[in-house]
């Protein structure tokens, strides 16, 4: 991809395109506008830098990550999905990517998405001794079950859930029910985010499952537990994530790998756009801040942008050249 921009800004440069002929080049965009709070403001990110740095014109469509990636390779459209889930279809991904019908852009979350048990940072502050699964559970005395509080409690995600399966799968491998610990079934993601608000506000002990980035981890600053094993990869496919399977092993919990994808015929004329969406990349802790925002002001994802580009250009204008930067600024 570096190769193919250092061809189009020479070609630019030797025909005497510059920066009008790129917008017009750039044209008509279309931007998948996933249906969670993360993926719609980036999108929203996306569409403003696009259209005010670049000249686009740049439009969301609604989406979601199996049809939008699906569509992308099968019917060319829409043109670039900001937050692709890549590992929740990789085979679809694969053969997108081997065909030349997509382009991985940028690795729109740098850390990754992320999955695991959570303690809050004060419990770690408190504890510097508790870092990983097995450390938690030699202190039920910190995480009560307030049920029995002679007990302590890993609290779970409600049925239906991927992560809730994995929980209880870990439950049983890291022996948490021998070790005094019950698994709280919390029925709902409002009772799970209920438990943590409960937990901080009195600044009692927790643990459970927790995911980024979210508007929750943004507002109460929690720890991800290690789960002192390596990754393997296998036993999590065969075991960790099968609800009926009986003899599940200590396992880590992989990160998702979140992608930018873009269809090819897009990345082809997008020109100096291109570079952009190749570099624009941030963090679950910017993300899980701005989704806080967004979340207590009940703001739009083109408002979360908006607040977004305008209280963090130290991250933005790294993505963009000065002169982009500079029209992206006169536009907010």
């Amino acid at each position: 991809m570096r190769k193919f921009l250092a061809t189009t800004c020479l070609a630019a440069g030797l025909f005497g395109l510059g920066t009008a002929a790129s917008a017009q080049e750039c044209g008509d965009v279309t931007i998948a506008n996933m249906n969670w709070q993360s993926a719609e403001v980036l999108a929203s990110v996306d569409k403003f830098i696009l259209t005010e740095g670049y000249g686009c014109n740049a439009e969301l469509v609604v989406g979601d990550t199996v049809p939008t990636i699906t569509s992308m390779i099968e019917k060319g459209e829409p043109d670039i999905a900001p937050e692709g889930w890549v590992d929740l279809l990789p085979d679809v991904v694969k053969r997108g990517l081997e065909e030349g019908k997509i382009v991985a852009a940028a690795t729109a979350l740098s850390d990754g998405g992320v999955q695991g048990w959570w303690m809050p940072k004060y419990i770690a502050d408190e504890h510097p001794d508790i870092k990983t699964i097995d450390d938690v559970l030699k202190h039920k005395e910190l995480f009560p079950d307030p049920e029995d509080p002679s007990k302590g409690a890993v609290f779970n995600g409600p049925q239906g859930w991927g992560g809730t399966v994995v929980t209880t799968q870990l439950y049983k491998a890291y022996g948490a029910e021998e070790a005094g610990f019950t698994l709280v079934d919390t029925g709902s993601a409002a009772g799970l985010d209920g438990s943590v608000a409960k937990a901080y506000e009195r600044k009692q002990g927790w643990v459970g499952y927790y995911w980024a980035p979210t508007a929750l981890l943004g507002k109460y600053e929690m720890v991800k537990l290690d789960h002192g094993v390596p990754h393997d990869a296998a036993e999590w496919k065969r075991c960790n994530t099968v609800a009926d399977c009986p003899d599940p092993k200590k396992n880590d919990w992989p990160k998702d790998t979140v992608q930018t994808l873009v269809t090819k015929a897009f990345a082809d004329r997008a020109g100096p756009a291109m570079e952009y969406l190749n570099t624009r990349a941030w963090t679950n802790d910017v993300v899980n801040k701005l989704m806080a925002w967004m979340t207590d002001n009940q703001a739009s994802g083109e408002e979360g942008a908006k607040h977004f580009l305008e209280e963090n250009p130290d991250i933005w204008t790294k993505w963009v050249s000065p002169e982009v930067a500079e029209k992206v600024k006169a536009a907010l």
